[in-house]
């Protein structure tokens, strides 16, 4: 009886499925009224979006940042000068020849050298995230692993196994 009760449902869906699709077409059809302008509704429909997406498309390239802060800048300044890819004093300005030296410095590490600093040279500058004021940064141990000896055998063989290593 179960079997009964399933194929029917199959059948129901499948016609259920057949009848919306063959149904589509006839609620997707338009009607075209003509405007005192001589064009159609329809097309001052596509003109009123393409402004829309247009702005849109404008206001979406000011995302990301767009500027450095002076203080990061004077930052990045003085790390270029201490690796010897700057001569001048950090002023705190990103003008041409700082963004000159950033771009060699990214260059020679073999990075992108876009306009704007990739994240990977300023932590290699030593400008990365500074954590010391994390919740955990004073109380936080890390010390270095146990040696393999103070660990049991058998659970250094199992460690082994499971690395596909040999002792």
């Amino acid at each position: 009886m179960r079997g009964i009760s399933v194929s029917s449902f199959r059948a129901n869906l499948a016609f259920l499925l057949s009848a919306t699709l063959m149904a589509m077409p006839a609620f997707a059809t338009r009607t075209r009224k003509a405007t005192h302008s001589g064009h159609s509704a329809s097309s001052n429909h596509l003109h009123s979006t393409h402004k829309a997406t247009a702005a849109r498309a404008q206001a979406h390239r000011a995302h990301g940042q767009q500027a450095i802060e002076p203080e990061r800048v004077t930052e990045i300044q003085q790390a270029l000068v201490r690796e010897h890819y700057l001569t001048k004093d950090p002023d705190g300005q990103w003008d041409s020849t700082t963004e000159s030296a950033m771009q060699k410095y990214q260059s020679d590490q073999g990075w992108q050298t876009k306009l704007m600093p990739d994240s990977r040279a300023l932590k290699k500058l030593g400008l990365g995230p500074d954590y010391s004021t994390a919740i955990n940064a004073k109380s936080g141990a890390f010390s270095d692993p146990p040696p393999v000896s103070t660990i049991p055998t058998d659970q250094a063989a199992g460690f082994a196994q499971g690395a596909r290593v040999n002792q």
